[in-house]
């Protein structure tokens, strides 16, 4: 596929992930925003890998996007336990680490 449209699609899942992240931190309807949440979490891991086509073994900073990736997951569930405002913080953090890491590959 190309590129470009790879590329464009993980953002729109990227998008789709805050924006449910959001949802469920804003107390609206938890379920329709879990399904969102699930389902842009998978795209946005499927597509990351069809964007590298091969993982660069000699580079950790994809090991190092898999593990936010985890935290970003693991959003949902930490709301229960902690508050609201800690979980988006959390969750922006790591999604803009995230981001960075994609950008730069510093390592």
């Amino acid at each position: 596929m190309d590129y470009n449209l790879l590329k464009t699609l993980h953002i729109a899942a990227a998008f789709g992930l805050l924006s449910a992240i959001g949802a469920i931190c804003l107390g609206g309807n938890r379920k329709p925003a879990a399904i969102l949440h699930g389902i842009s979490l998978v795209l946005v891991l499927l597509i990351g890998f069809a964007m590298l086509k091969k993982p660069p073994m000699g580079q950790h900073w994809w090991m190092v996007k898999l593990g936010l990736w985890l935290v970003i997951g693991a959003a949902p569930a930490l709301t229960k336990r902690l508050p609201k405002s800690v979980v988006l913080g959390i969750t922006l953090a790591a999604a803009t680490a995230a981001a960075w890491l994609g950008l730069a590959k510093p390592f």
